[in-house]
């Protein structure tokens, strides 16, 4: 027994070397355009705060949406684009940190609630709002210990606004705000410049009822709950400062720097430490091992079947047994018939393209570290410009097919690749931002965004959509294999199996298993606040979809093609494209299972977004499919000899 599992391991080893090759390959060097800042002892630090979170209502919100202690001007920072649409509002902040200069107990501001600005704190603890902060662009963290001690800690995004709970001999549940912060700024020093580089970011949250000598006086008081003077620090909640009408509340902070080991091209390491890598890793290895084992299976049968029949059909010489062929070859004058839509085919297709090489070159630059986690916004911004200029692609692939299907009216399937697949998004994300924009979010698209939204689309992506598609039209027409009868062939009725419903329900099955896990991950990383940043798996499990949407679309054809049935074109797209639905089933059984969402607004704003990544899916892996099969009956009918 143990000798087998010393053997699983040691076949497991190289394949894991691999993959860590592949996702640690971008924490080697330094990311471009993310420069280390120096600090010497004394230099200011700018602590940032960014927009309040929460996995229950996924609806973002400003930080000075509540009464916090604000600067003397609040000053927003300069946001990408992608930053806008993820919802982040970076601005300024009272707190004041200096190289070096450790704080205890610094008085920030003293609030006085009324009962509206006491709802507002209420509600966002309720919700289990987080407080997110940036210093020298790392995010701020709390460090939750691990059950067992040796374990290095989780980092959890942000510090909750506050908690809910019971005083001892009450069962009236009461409202407490963390109104203490001690922060923990972690550096790593140059022994030779003397300088220091900011690595870790945390901060261990407190609720304390402060109480001061005397009437208040905003530069005098003094504490009595916590004094720099006496060395007494806030080091727990006993005397928990409540929210209510009225109620004084007195903000103050700690902050201690301390020396780290940790160099600065590796301190997003910590950050990015999975609490289940193990179950990821063989998971993921695992699927590997699946799909790779079943795509070797099904090319085995192909290859073996194909060369079969065809060294059977250029076998036969006399008239007769040429008359009393059967399968696939009975509807050589059919297969390449146009089929019926197939407008709307060419511009699915020409989309599916466009996806792709958005998909493919944004996993290039996030394998090479340009799009980590450091870079905020950056894989959103990536993605949409990726997805503007693939509308040259998009334009050549839906004309070149186009004209292999006779169509002389370039400009009209032009227009409708252009504007069909991204009008019906927008039409779901206007609906989705409306319902945003009644909650007062800050995850509510600004006009400003929306204008450069369309101008992207209008001004360059339907440009170049119309160039790509002029260069395909100028294009001589793609030749059949063999040429088409003038009456269609009559279909024979077909075997329950072979149903179109059945056989695409059945197609989509297992590129969504090769794809299943990983998509768990990525749904935690987008609903529950976490950061994703296993690109190198992900292309990976990219690269087991392409083969498997291939390979089940090409098996499936081959099937109904040998039951006499040419309807090839549409069922190729929808066989592989219909994982697209298992994606969104999925999806739904991870909203059940998985999250807390209660809210109507918040529920409606997760279905609209998994419903744009389903349909998104469905086009992606739908054109996969429809290549494969595209190839694969031009290949099979050119390579036999057809009276």
């Amino acid at each position: 027994m143990a000798r087998s599992q010393s053997r699983s391991r040691s076949l497991l080893l190289p394949i894991c070397t691999i993959l860590a090759i592949l996702i640690h390959g971008a924490h080697s060097f330094y990311l471009p355009g993310v420069a280390p800042q120096d600090f010497f002892n004394g230099a200011e630090l700018t602590v940032k705060v960014n927009k309040l979170t929460s996995i229950k209502t996924q609806l973002p919100y400003s930080y000075y949406t509540l009464p916090f202690c604000t600067p003397s001007k609040i000053v927003d920072s300069a946001e990408n684009l992608g930053e806008v649409l993820r919802g982040d509002r970076i601005e300024n902040s009272p707190y004041t940190f200096k190289m070096g200069d450790a704080k205890m107990c610094n008085i920030l501001c003293r609030k006085v609630l009324d009962a509206k600005t006491a709802k507002a704190f209420k509600e966002k603890i309720d919700d289990e709002y987080r407080v997110n902060m940036i210093l020298d662009n790392l995010p701020l963290v709390v460090p939750i210990q691990r059950p067992d001690q040796e374990s290095p800690p989780v980092y959890q995004l942000g510090y909750h606004v506050g908690l809910k709970g019971q005083y001892s001999g009450s069962k009236e549940e009461k409202y407490f705000i963390h109104n203490h912060l001690s922060f923990t700024v972690r550096y790593h020093k140059d022994k030779q410049s003397d300088s220091a580089r900011i690595v870790g970011f945390e901060v261990k949250p407190f609720s304390v009822k402060h109480a001061y000598e005397g009437k208040w006086s905003d530069e005098k008081s003094r504490l009595t709950t916590c004094d720099p003077h006496t060395r007494q620090a806030v080091v727990n909640s006993n005397t928990p400062q409540e929210v209510e009408d009225k109620a004084e509340i007195i903000f103050s902070y700690d902050v201690e720097f301390q020396e780290s080991d940790v160099k600065w091209a590796s301190r997003w390491d910590a950050y990015l430490l999975m609490t289940d890598d193990q179950i990821h890793w063989f998971s993921i290895v695992n699927s590997l091992m699946i799909v790779l084992f079943l795509s070797g299976m099904v090319a085995m049968i192909m290859l073996r079947t194909l060369y079969r029949d065809i060294s059977k059909y250029n076998e036969l010489e006399t008239q007769e047994e040429a008359q009393e062929e059967t399968g696939w070859k009975l509807v050589h004058g059919d297969v390449f018939r146009p089929p019926s839509n197939s407008d709307l085919l060419c511009v699915y297709v020409g989309t599916g393209v466009q996806f792709f090489g958005m998909i493919l070159v944004t996993m290039m630059f996030a394998i090479l570290g340009f799009l980590s986690p450091s870079n905020r916004g950056g894989l959103m911004t990536a993605m949409l410009l990726l997805w503007v200029f693939m509308g040259l692609f998009a334009g050549y692939a839906s004309s070149r097919l186009y004209k292999m299907f006779k169509g002389s009216e370039w400009k009209k399937i032009a227009l409708r690749t252009a504007v069909m697949f991204p009008g019906i998004v927008s039409a779901i994300f206007f609906v989705l931002n409306a319902l945003i924009w009644g909650q007062k979010s800050s995850g509510a698209v600004p006009f400003g965004t929306m204008f450069a939204l369309v101008f992207l689309w209008f001004g360059i992506s339907v440009p170049l959509v119309f160039v790509g598609s002029y260069i395909g039209s100028k294009k001589p027409a793609i030749e059949d294999p063999v040429k088409t009868n003038k009456i269609p062939r009559q279909i024979p009725e077909q075997a329950w199996y072979m149903n179109p419903a059945f056989s695409i329900l059945i197609g989509g099955i297992l590129p969504f298993g090769a794809v299943f896990i990983e998509l768990f991950f990525i749904l935690t990383s987008i609903w529950l606040n976490q950061f994703y940043y296993i690109f190198g798996f992900l292309f990976l499990v990219f690269a087991i979809l392409i083969v498997t949407c291939a390979e089940i679309t090409i098996v499936l054809c081959y099937f109904q093609l040998c039951s006499e049935d040419y309807l090839w074109w549409w069922r190729s797209y929808l066989t592989s494209g219909s994982s697209a639905l298992y994606l969104f089933l999925y999806a739904t059984f991870y909203f059940f299972t998985k999250l807390e969402i209660t809210k109507l607004v918040s529920g409606a704003l997760y279905f609209g977004y998994m419903l744009i990544a389903s349909y998104a899916f469905f086009v992606l892996t739908g054109t996969i499919g429809f290549y494969a099969c595209f190839w694969f009956t031009r290949l099979i009918y050119s390579s036999v000899k057809i009276d």
